[in-house]
């Protein structure tokens, strides 16, 4: 399989090169495409806080009045002695 250079990062292209460099065009073609598929099934991991969040603020999908503004909110936890909940402020 011939591997699309123009698609991949830097870094990929540069291991790539190492590989090829080091071991030959055939091995080193097919170790980078097992790694690249590894490093694919790896990529991005789902958020279970982002998932809630999400699933919380869905309800307003549809209600027009519900407006987040061109710059969002910031969540973050309270701090300080004794605080609980959130705090949100506009960003």
């Amino acid at each position: 399989m011939k591997i699309n250079e123009d698609m991949l990062t830097r870094g990929q292209v540069r291991k790539l090169n190492a590989l090829r460099k080091s071991l030959g065009d055939k091995i080193a073609n097919e170790a980078f495409e097992k790694w690249l598929a590894q490093q694919e099934a790896a990529a991005a991991p789902i958020d279970p806080v982002a998932e809630k969040i999400t699933a919380a603020i869905s309800v307003y999908q549809n209600d027009k009045s519900f407006k987040l503004g061109n710059k969002g909110y910031l969540i973050k936890r309270s701090k300080g002695r004794g605080a609980v909940g959130f705090v949100v402020t506009k960003a």
